[in-house]
Protein backbone atom coordinates (compact mmCIF):
# COMPACT_ATOMS: atom_id res chain seq x y z
CA UNK A 1 0.00 0.00 0.00
CA UNK A 2 1.01 3.44 -0.88
CA UNK A 3 2.94 5.56 2.07
CA UNK A 4 3.43 9.08 2.65
CA UNK A 5 4.92 11.09 5.04
CA UNK A 6 2.81 13.47 7.11
CA UNK A 7 4.11 17.26 6.48
CA UNK A 8 5.42 18.94 9.57
CA UNK A 9 3.72 15.97 11.83
CA UNK A 10 5.27 15.57 15.01
CA UNK A 11 7.96 12.77 14.42
CA UNK A 12 7.71 12.10 10.66
CA UNK A 13 5.62 9.35 11.54
CA UNK A 14 4.89 7.61 7.76
CA UNK A 15 0.95 7.16 7.22
CA UNK A 16 -0.63 5.18 4.67
CA UNK A 17 -3.19 6.50 1.97
CA UNK A 18 -6.11 5.07 4.38
CA UNK A 19 -4.68 6.18 7.34
CA UNK A 20 -4.49 9.80 5.96
CA UNK A 21 -8.28 9.87 4.45
CA UNK A 22 -9.01 8.55 8.26
CA UNK A 23 -7.11 11.52 9.72
CA UNK A 24 -7.90 14.22 7.20
CA UNK A 25 -11.80 13.21 7.68
CA UNK A 26 -11.35 13.80 11.62
CA UNK A 27 -9.71 16.77 11.24
CA UNK A 28 -13.12 17.69 9.20
CA UNK A 29 -14.60 17.08 12.54
CA UNK A 30 -16.43 13.85 10.83
CA UNK A 31 -18.10 11.31 13.37
CA UNK A 32 -18.00 7.54 12.71
CA UNK A 33 -20.94 7.26 10.44
CA UNK A 34 -20.28 10.33 8.52
CA UNK A 35 -16.35 8.75 7.97
CA UNK A 36 -18.14 5.38 6.92
CA UNK A 37 -20.12 6.76 4.13
CA UNK A 38 -17.60 9.23 2.92
CA UNK A 39 -14.60 6.46 3.05
CA UNK A 40 -17.19 3.80 1.81
CA UNK A 41 -16.17 1.42 4.91
CA UNK A 42 -18.36 -0.74 7.52
CA UNK A 43 -19.22 1.56 10.23
CA UNK A 44 -18.42 -0.64 12.61
CA UNK A 45 -14.74 -0.72 11.33
CA UNK A 46 -14.17 3.05 11.56
CA UNK A 47 -13.62 3.10 15.19
CA UNK A 48 -11.12 0.34 15.06
CA UNK A 49 -9.44 2.11 12.48
CA UNK A 50 -9.38 5.30 14.36
CA UNK A 51 -7.95 3.48 17.49
CA UNK A 52 -5.29 2.02 15.69
CA UNK A 53 -4.34 5.58 14.19
CA UNK A 54 -4.33 7.17 17.37
CA UNK A 55 -2.20 4.17 18.86
CA UNK A 56 0.69 4.82 16.00
CA UNK A 57 0.59 8.38 16.08
CA UNK A 58 0.50 8.49 19.99
CA UNK A 59 -2.60 10.75 20.82
CA UNK A 60 -4.82 10.39 23.50
CA UNK A 61 -8.49 11.39 21.84
CA UNK A 62 -10.16 12.73 18.87
CA UNK A 63 -9.46 15.88 19.48
CA UNK A 64 -5.98 15.54 19.49
CA UNK A 65 -6.30 13.87 16.07
CA UNK A 66 -8.09 17.28 14.89
CA UNK A 67 -5.17 19.40 15.65
CA UNK A 68 -2.61 17.05 14.16
CA UNK A 69 -4.61 17.26 11.10
CA UNK A 70 -3.89 20.51 11.50
CA UNK A 71 -0.11 20.39 11.89
CA UNK A 72 0.06 17.95 9.37
CA UNK A 73 -1.62 20.16 6.77
CA UNK A 74 -4.09 17.56 5.67
CA UNK A 75 -7.03 20.22 7.21
CA UNK A 76 -6.84 24.18 7.16
CA UNK A 77 -8.63 25.46 9.98
CA UNK A 78 -12.04 26.74 8.59
CA UNK A 79 -11.14 25.86 4.98
CA UNK A 80 -11.58 22.58 4.83
CA UNK A 81 -8.65 19.77 3.64
CA UNK A 82 -6.22 21.03 2.06
CA UNK A 83 -5.48 21.34 -1.61
CA UNK A 84 -8.86 22.65 -2.71
CA UNK A 85 -7.74 25.95 -4.35
CA UNK A 86 -5.67 23.76 -6.17
CA UNK A 87 -7.70 21.30 -7.62
CA UNK A 88 -10.10 24.28 -8.67
CA UNK A 89 -7.04 26.21 -11.16
CA UNK A 90 -6.02 22.91 -12.25
CA UNK A 91 -9.72 22.21 -13.59
CA UNK A 92 -9.50 18.35 -13.18
CA UNK A 93 -11.98 18.60 -9.93
CA UNK A 94 -9.37 16.02 -8.01
CA UNK A 95 -7.47 17.32 -4.99
CA UNK A 96 -4.15 16.52 -4.04
CA UNK A 97 -4.05 14.02 -1.05
CA UNK A 98 -8.40 14.21 -1.15
CA UNK A 99 -10.21 11.31 -0.14
CA UNK A 100 -10.03 9.08 -3.55
CA UNK A 101 -12.96 8.55 -5.49
CA UNK A 102 -16.14 10.93 -7.20
CA UNK A 103 -16.99 14.12 -4.67
CA UNK A 104 -20.27 13.08 -4.30
CA UNK A 105 -21.24 10.32 -1.89
CA UNK A 106 -25.28 9.43 -1.65
CA UNK A 107 -25.85 6.28 0.96
CA UNK A 108 -28.66 4.78 0.77
CA UNK A 109 -28.35 1.49 2.03
CA UNK A 110 -29.64 2.70 5.89
CA UNK A 111 -31.25 6.20 6.27
CA UNK A 112 -30.22 8.01 3.50
CA UNK A 113 -26.62 10.49 3.95
CA UNK A 114 -24.87 12.33 1.43
CA UNK A 115 -21.19 13.96 1.67
CA UNK A 116 -19.57 16.17 -0.84
CA UNK A 117 -15.62 16.48 -0.98
CA UNK A 118 -16.20 14.05 2.39
CA UNK A 119 -18.29 16.56 4.27
CA UNK A 120 -21.63 16.02 5.12
CA UNK A 121 -24.55 17.50 2.96
CA UNK A 122 -28.00 18.63 4.36
CA UNK A 123 -29.93 17.30 1.11
CA UNK A 124 -33.21 19.20 2.74
CA UNK A 125 -36.38 17.74 3.22
CA UNK A 126 -37.89 14.00 2.77
CA UNK A 127 -39.48 14.77 -0.69
CA UNK A 128 -36.02 16.98 -1.81
CA UNK A 129 -34.27 13.74 -0.36
CA UNK A 130 -36.18 11.16 -2.63
CA UNK A 131 -35.61 13.48 -6.21
CA UNK A 132 -32.17 13.46 -5.26
CA UNK A 133 -32.07 9.61 -4.93
CA UNK A 134 -34.23 9.32 -8.05
CA UNK A 135 -31.51 10.73 -9.56
CA UNK A 136 -28.45 8.64 -7.76
CA UNK A 137 -30.14 5.40 -8.03
CA UNK A 138 -30.50 6.01 -12.57
CA UNK A 139 -26.60 5.54 -12.91
CA UNK A 140 -26.35 8.93 -14.40
CA UNK A 141 -29.28 8.51 -16.90
CA UNK A 142 -31.37 11.19 -17.55
CA UNK A 143 -35.01 11.10 -15.60
CA UNK A 144 -38.15 13.43 -16.93
CA UNK A 145 -39.87 15.68 -14.67
CA UNK A 146 -42.71 13.63 -15.31
CA UNK A 147 -40.97 10.55 -13.94
CA UNK A 148 -39.69 11.86 -11.25
CA UNK A 149 -43.26 13.17 -9.74
CA UNK A 150 -44.47 9.46 -10.08
CA UNK A 151 -41.21 8.30 -8.65
CA UNK A 152 -41.86 10.51 -5.32
CA UNK A 153 -45.43 11.44 -5.32
CA UNK A 154 -47.24 8.52 -6.87
CA UNK A 155 -50.53 9.36 -7.31
CA UNK A 156 -50.30 12.54 -5.46
CA UNK A 157 -47.74 14.68 -7.17
CA UNK A 158 -48.09 18.21 -7.24
CA UNK A 159 -47.87 20.66 -9.18
CA UNK A 160 -45.16 20.70 -12.45
CA UNK A 161 -42.97 22.84 -11.11
CA UNK A 162 -42.35 21.38 -8.00
CA UNK A 163 -39.54 19.50 -9.14
CA UNK A 164 -37.16 22.22 -10.78
CA UNK A 165 -37.76 24.29 -7.55
CA UNK A 166 -36.03 20.92 -5.63
CA UNK A 167 -33.39 20.76 -8.40
CA UNK A 168 -32.56 24.08 -8.01
CA UNK A 169 -32.31 23.68 -4.30
CA UNK A 170 -30.04 21.04 -4.63
CA UNK A 171 -27.89 22.27 -6.86
CA UNK A 172 -27.11 24.85 -4.19
CA UNK A 173 -26.75 22.76 -1.49
CA UNK A 174 -24.50 20.34 -3.77
CA UNK A 175 -22.74 23.02 -5.49
CA UNK A 176 -19.27 21.89 -6.70
CA UNK A 177 -16.87 25.44 -6.85
CA UNK A 178 -18.02 27.82 -8.63
CA UNK A 179 -20.38 25.84 -11.07
CA UNK A 180 -23.94 25.33 -10.17
CA UNK A 181 -24.28 22.74 -12.81
CA UNK A 182 -21.58 20.56 -11.64
CA UNK A 183 -23.58 17.64 -9.92
CA UNK A 184 -27.05 17.94 -11.74
CA UNK A 185 -27.35 18.43 -15.01
CA UNK A 186 -30.40 19.34 -17.08
CA UNK A 187 -30.67 18.00 -21.14
CA UNK A 188 -33.97 17.53 -23.16
CA UNK A 189 -34.73 14.67 -21.24
CA UNK A 190 -34.54 15.49 -18.17
CA UNK A 191 -31.98 15.59 -15.41
CA UNK A 192 -29.28 13.64 -14.17
CA UNK A 193 -26.27 13.32 -12.19
CA UNK A 194 -23.30 14.58 -13.82
CA UNK A 195 -21.46 11.25 -15.31
CA UNK A 196 -18.37 10.44 -12.88
CA UNK A 197 -19.58 12.70 -9.98
CA UNK A 198 -21.16 10.31 -7.47
CA UNK A 199 -20.55 7.55 -6.09
CA UNK A 200 -23.71 5.45 -4.77
CA UNK A 201 -22.87 2.87 -1.88
CA UNK A 202 -26.10 0.77 -4.07
CA UNK A 203 -23.72 0.71 -7.19
CA UNK A 204 -21.30 -0.77 -5.04
CA UNK A 205 -23.22 -3.61 -3.91
CA UNK A 206 -24.52 -4.68 -7.03
CA UNK A 207 -20.76 -4.99 -8.06
CA UNK A 208 -19.69 -6.84 -5.01
CA UNK A 209 -23.11 -9.11 -5.07
CA UNK A 210 -22.03 -10.00 -9.37
CA UNK A 211 -17.98 -10.98 -7.98
CA UNK A 212 -19.27 -13.18 -5.17
CA UNK A 213 -21.46 -14.68 -7.59
CA UNK A 214 -18.75 -15.08 -10.04
CA UNK A 215 -16.18 -16.48 -7.15
CA UNK A 216 -18.45 -18.85 -6.13
CA UNK A 217 -19.50 -20.25 -9.74
CA UNK A 218 -15.41 -20.69 -10.14
CA UNK A 219 -15.40 -22.67 -6.80
CA UNK A 220 -13.49 -19.86 -4.80
CA UNK A 221 -15.66 -20.17 -2.23
CA UNK A 222 -13.40 -18.26 0.88
CA UNK A 223 -13.61 -15.22 -1.95
CA UNK A 224 -17.23 -15.43 -2.10
CA UNK A 225 -17.65 -15.25 1.54
CA UNK A 226 -15.07 -12.25 1.95
CA UNK A 227 -16.84 -10.41 -0.72
CA UNK A 228 -20.60 -11.03 0.99
CA UNK A 229 -18.78 -10.02 4.13
CA UNK A 230 -17.93 -6.67 2.15
CA UNK A 231 -21.50 -6.19 0.58
CA UNK A 232 -23.11 -6.68 3.89
CA UNK A 233 -21.39 -4.15 5.32
CA UNK A 234 -22.30 -1.48 3.21
CA UNK A 235 -25.82 -2.07 5.14
CA UNK A 236 -26.43 0.44 7.76
CA UNK A 237 -30.00 -0.60 8.79
CA UNK A 238 -33.59 -0.74 6.79
CA UNK A 239 -32.44 0.80 3.33
CA UNK A 240 -33.72 4.56 2.02
CA UNK A 241 -35.34 4.29 5.71
CA UNK A 242 -37.88 7.20 6.24
CA UNK A 243 -38.46 7.98 2.82
CA UNK A 244 -41.67 8.65 0.88
CA UNK A 245 -42.99 7.51 -2.49
CA UNK A 246 -43.37 4.79 -4.85
CA UNK A 247 -39.73 4.82 -5.99
CA UNK A 248 -38.06 4.37 -2.46
CA UNK A 249 -40.71 1.83 -1.27
CA UNK A 250 -39.95 -0.80 -4.16
CA UNK A 251 -35.74 0.23 -3.67
CA UNK A 252 -36.17 -0.51 0.14
CA UNK A 253 -37.77 -4.10 -0.58
CA UNK A 254 -35.38 -4.85 -3.62
CA UNK A 255 -32.61 -3.90 -1.49
CA UNK A 256 -33.88 -5.76 1.62
CA UNK A 257 -34.05 -8.87 -0.41
CA UNK A 258 -30.77 -8.20 -1.74
CA UNK A 259 -29.16 -8.00 1.68
CA UNK A 260 -31.22 -11.67 3.03
CA UNK A 261 -29.51 -13.16 -0.58
CA UNK A 262 -26.34 -11.98 -0.06
CA UNK A 263 -26.52 -13.25 3.61
CA UNK A 264 -28.03 -16.57 2.27
CA UNK A 265 -25.23 -17.11 -0.02
CA UNK A 266 -22.66 -16.08 2.69
CA UNK A 267 -23.76 -18.48 4.28
CA UNK A 268 -24.15 -21.59 2.21
CA UNK A 269 -21.18 -21.13 0.90
CA UNK A 270 -19.35 -21.16 4.92
CA UNK A 271 -21.64 -24.55 4.78
CA UNK A 272 -19.31 -25.84 1.68
CA UNK A 273 -16.31 -24.59 3.76
CA UNK A 274 -17.22 -26.22 6.87
CA UNK A 275 -17.37 -23.08 9.07
CA UNK A 276 -21.10 -24.55 10.44
CA UNK A 277 -20.89 -22.16 13.35
CA UNK A 278 -19.98 -19.12 11.38
CA UNK A 279 -22.79 -19.59 8.68
CA UNK A 280 -25.41 -20.35 12.33
CA UNK A 281 -24.79 -17.12 13.29
CA UNK A 282 -24.87 -15.17 10.32
CA UNK A 283 -28.50 -17.00 9.50
CA UNK A 284 -29.57 -17.20 12.95
CA UNK A 285 -29.83 -13.13 13.15
CA UNK A 286 -31.05 -12.78 9.44
CA UNK A 287 -33.71 -15.19 10.47
CA UNK A 288 -34.47 -12.52 13.30
CA UNK A 289 -35.07 -9.42 10.18
CA UNK A 290 -37.16 -11.88 8.14
CA UNK A 291 -39.10 -14.09 10.06
CA UNK A 292 -41.17 -15.10 6.95
CA UNK A 293 -38.04 -15.93 4.33
CA UNK A 294 -38.53 -19.49 4.44
CA UNK A 295 -35.17 -19.76 2.26
CA UNK A 296 -33.27 -18.28 4.70
CA UNK A 297 -34.79 -20.25 7.50
CA UNK A 298 -34.43 -23.85 5.55
CA UNK A 299 -30.73 -22.34 5.43
CA UNK A 300 -30.43 -22.14 9.09
CA UNK A 301 -32.03 -25.52 9.56
CA UNK A 302 -29.34 -27.30 7.37
CA UNK A 303 -27.05 -25.54 9.50
CA UNK A 304 -28.48 -26.35 12.49
CA UNK A 305 -28.43 -30.09 11.21
CA UNK A 306 -25.03 -30.03 10.48
CA UNK A 307 -23.84 -28.58 13.59
CA UNK A 308 -26.14 -31.84 15.51
CA UNK A 309 -28.42 -29.01 16.98
CA UNK A 310 -31.19 -30.93 15.87
CA UNK A 311 -33.85 -30.06 18.33
CA UNK A 312 -33.03 -25.90 17.54
CA UNK A 313 -33.41 -26.76 13.78
CA UNK A 314 -36.86 -28.17 14.49
CA UNK A 315 -37.78 -25.23 16.36
CA UNK A 316 -36.93 -23.18 13.30
CA UNK A 317 -39.81 -25.04 11.44
CA UNK A 318 -42.27 -24.46 13.99
CA UNK A 319 -41.24 -20.94 14.65
CA UNK A 320 -41.85 -20.02 11.00
CA UNK A 321 -45.20 -22.62 10.27
CA UNK A 322 -46.66 -20.51 13.03
CA UNK A 323 -45.68 -17.10 11.26
CA UNK A 324 -47.18 -18.23 7.96
CA UNK A 325 -50.08 -19.33 9.39
CA UNK A 326 -50.81 -16.34 11.82
CA UNK A 327 -49.84 -13.54 9.07
CA UNK A 328 -50.47 -15.06 6.21
CA UNK A 329 -52.68 -17.94 6.34
CA UNK A 330 -50.25 -20.48 4.20
CA UNK A 331 -48.12 -23.53 4.64
CA UNK A 332 -44.67 -23.56 4.31
CA UNK A 333 -43.15 -24.21 0.81
CA UNK A 334 -41.14 -27.27 -0.27
CA UNK A 335 -37.86 -26.52 0.60
CA UNK A 336 -38.76 -26.41 4.18
CA UNK A 337 -40.53 -29.21 4.64
CA UNK A 338 -37.33 -31.35 2.72
CA UNK A 339 -35.33 -29.35 5.71
CA UNK A 340 -37.06 -30.76 8.06
CA UNK A 341 -37.26 -34.26 6.58
CA UNK A 342 -33.58 -34.13 6.24
CA UNK A 343 -33.10 -33.23 10.40
CA UNK A 344 -35.49 -35.59 11.29
CA UNK A 345 -33.41 -38.27 8.97
CA UNK A 346 -30.20 -37.14 10.46
CA UNK A 347 -28.39 -36.67 7.05
CA UNK A 348 -25.03 -35.87 6.58
CA UNK A 349 -23.46 -32.70 5.54
CA UNK A 350 -24.05 -33.32 1.85
CA UNK A 351 -26.51 -29.87 0.13
CA UNK A 352 -29.61 -29.81 1.38
CA UNK A 353 -32.76 -28.55 -1.07
CA UNK A 354 -33.63 -25.50 -0.49
CA UNK A 355 -30.27 -23.87 -0.32
CA UNK A 356 -29.14 -21.24 -3.34
CA UNK A 357 -28.03 -21.94 -6.45
CA UNK A 358 -25.85 -20.31 -8.02
CA UNK A 359 -27.93 -18.53 -11.11
CA UNK A 360 -27.42 -15.39 -13.36
CA UNK A 361 -24.49 -13.92 -10.69
CA UNK A 362 -26.73 -12.06 -8.52
CA UNK A 363 -28.22 -13.04 -5.27
CA UNK A 364 -31.49 -14.59 -5.38
CA UNK A 365 -34.60 -13.04 -3.87
CA UNK A 366 -35.89 -15.36 -1.37
CA UNK A 367 -39.81 -15.71 -0.72
CA UNK A 368 -40.48 -13.59 1.86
Amino acid sequence: MPTTTARSAPGATVLTTGERDVLRALGCGLGDAEIAAALALPEHAVAERIGRLLGRLGLRDRAAAIVYAFDCGLVVPGRGPRGDAAARESGDGRRPGAVPGPPLRVSVLGPLRTSLAGRPVDAGPVRQQAVLVALALNGGRSVSPRRLREDVWGEEAPDANVVPVYVYRLRKSLRLGECRDAVIRRDRYGYGLARGVAQVDAACLDDLDTRSGAAERAGELPEAVRLCGRALGLFRGEPLAGLPGPLAEAQRLRLTRRRAALAQRKAECELRLGRHAEAVAGLSALALDEPLNEPVAATLMHALRRCGRRAEALAVFDRVLLRLADDLGVAPGEALWQARRAVLRGDGPATGAGEYRPGTGRAGEGRA
